[in-house]
């Protein structure tokens, strides 16, 4: 019986189909889990010696070996991230627009993008980022969150040697890849950058699309060709990235912000508020943490916890006694602290003018539960689910001097009275110019100092929701209220010991800023509102302006 010459053939092929899946599945992925291996634990770039070498023998000096003298003719390039910053993450300050610009949903479409963000190259990463973040947002947001929000948090992570270097020369220009809006702000209000060259966003009207513009993400080394033509730059700031490498090697002198030298200055004493190249006194916004992808994965984790602890906190503070208030409030997380007594009943038998400095809209709610009677509080603008909530009595001004003056006249007749002559509050450690009508109004004036800390939300907001401030104020885990009451201020310190108004209001500023540690400024509600939101903070039709 005679063999077909197919049969012959067959079991060779299956013998090489074997050997061809055993070559590919077993030795290509091994050797490819190899290459990978070597690759994430980086034995070349780990080898001690090499190490010791590339340590030994920088390509550029450090940043803080630069000479600070005589460069007030020259001119410096540098990046904003990773070179201006001490964090090189970009990301937590696309969730600041994100969350504070946009939306808590679009803040949650970001911070799920991580794990993808993760394998991505740079520049798609930076692509991804933008499009998440910017995709129909409205362009007056995004300025707005520029000016109010974004300088807080890139003050607070300023390197201070390239600070030091920048502040340092005449001329200064930063070059970036991420979007010039999200920067361009800060750099030029605050660091006084001539100019600033970054990445482009298209937009629909009023609104971005989330893409870049048709010259793509910047080329930070040809941009700088293009900006300088044949003149060299004085000198080159980056990190040691190629991108940077490439950028600072334009420049006449060069030099490394490594990441030893943003650690080293990550100490409290190295950046304090004293060295801001501009006071920080007024910032907008939410969230009162960088919003790391860590730190907003335990705000959403928190959320829900959150908002059931702040209904249980508003419902102890509005519908049980004071006393129980206190104990059920400072079990549920609460730090008050509470220091001084009530004074004595006037003989004159006028209420009491209690004095206080204006943090959030639950100081006179504190310092009711804290003297433990009931208070009257007037207010400039309280919403009214805030006045339905208020355990105590409020009474709305009208921004009329006359009208006003009356109105606190006779509820200091009918009992004590609380009054924030700030008129607005305020997240820094400064104090607002004083309004005078307090000082004369009556003559038993209590200055009382208030300070509050947050860990997660702040309880105040120029451009948002204010109905919303006392529940995001007691949605942190442990908010911290310090309520100080000060003595009753002599009678020769008075409008009846012969002092005017204005000086009465300027000394019990003074007063209560050094009892708090806080500065004195001459800043208003109108300046306030001017910076974070572009407005007076006047509702036409609904408050009378003065």
């Amino acid at each position: 019986m005679k063999t077909s010459p197919l049969k012959t053939m067959e079991f060779p092929m299956v013998l090489l189909r074997l050997v061809d899946r055993f070559l590919h599945q077993f030795l290509a992925n091994s050797c490819y889990k190899a290459v990978m291996k070597v690759k994430h634990h980086g034995f070349f770039l780990k080898n001690p010696f090499i190490t010791k070498i590339s340590h030994q023998f920088p390509l550029y000096p450090s940043v803080v070996k630069c000479n600070l003298h005589g460069r007030k003719s020259q001119t410096l390039v540098c990046d904003i991230h990773g070179g201006l910053l001490r964090n090189r993450s970009f990301f937590p300050y696309f969730m600041l627009v994100a969350f504070e610009g946009g939306s808590i949903f679009r803040a949650l479409l970001l911070l799920l993008s991580c794990p993808f963000l993760y394998i991505l190259n740079c520049e798609l990463k930076m692509r991804v980022m933008i499009f998440i973040t910017f995709c129909g947002l409205k362009s007056k947001d995004m300025e707005s969150v520029s000016r109010a929000v974004l300088p807080k948090f890139y003050l607070e992570n300023l390197n201070l040697h390239a600070y030091e270097v920048l502040a340092s020369t005449g001329a200064k220009v930063v070059f970036t890849t991420v979007p010039r809006v999200m920067v361009e702000g800060f750099l030029k209000e605050y660091l006084t950058v001539d100019s600033v060259i970054g990445t482009e966003l298209h937009t629909i009207g009023q609104y971005f699309t989330g893409l870049v513009s048709d010259a793509g993400l910047l080329v930070k080394h040809r941009a700088l060709e293009e900006f300088f033509g044949d003149t060299s730059p004085d000198i080159g700031m980056g990190t040691s990235s190629f991108d940077d490498h490439t950028l600072i090697s334009l420049c006449k002198e060069a030099y490394v912000i490594s990441k030893e030298d943003a650690k080293c200055n990550t100490r409290p004493e190295e950046m304090t508020r004293k060295k801001y190249p501009k006071p920080l006194v007024f910032h907008d916004g939410r969230l009162a943490f960088l919003p790391t992808p860590s730190a907003t994965l335990s705000l959403f984790m928190w959320l829900p916890v959150g908002i059931i602890l702040s209904i249980f906190r508003i419902f102890v503070g509005v519908c049980l006694p004071f006393k129980l208030a206190i104990f059920l409030g400072c079990f549920s997380g609460i730090n008050l602290r509470v220091k001084g007594l009530a004074p004595n009943i006037s003989p004159n038998g006028k209420g009491v003018l209690y004095v206080c400095t204006h943090r959030t809209l639950l100081d006179p709610v504190f310092l009711s539960i804290s003297l433990g009677k009931s208070l009257t509080a007037v207010t400039y603008s309280l919403s009214k689910m805030s006045e339905i909530l208020a355990p105590i009595k409020t009474v709305r001004l009208t921004r009329d001097r006359k009208q006003d003056g009356e109105t606190m006249q006779k509820l200091l007749s009918e009992g004590d009275l609380i009054v924030c002559p700030e008129g607005t509050t305020c997240r820094e450690p400064y104090l607002l110019r004083f309004s005078s009508l307090f000082a004369q109004l009556a003559d038993d004036i209590v200055p009382v100092a208030m300070n509050t800390c947050v860990t997660m939300f702040y309880g105040t907001t120029a451009r948002g929701f204010k109905c919303l401030d006392p529940i995001f104020f007691l949605m942190n885990p442990r908010p911290s209220y310090s309520v100080q009451i000060l003595g009753k201020l002599p009678k020769e310190l008075t409008c009846a010991g012969g002092k005017s108004c204005c000086e009465v209001a300027n000394y019990m500023q003074k007063e209560l800023a050094d009892v708090l540690g806080f500065e004195c400024t001459t800043l208003t509600r109108k300046d306030k509102y001017l910076m974070l939101a572009g407005n007076e903070g006047v509702i036409e039709g609904k408050i009378k302006k003065p």
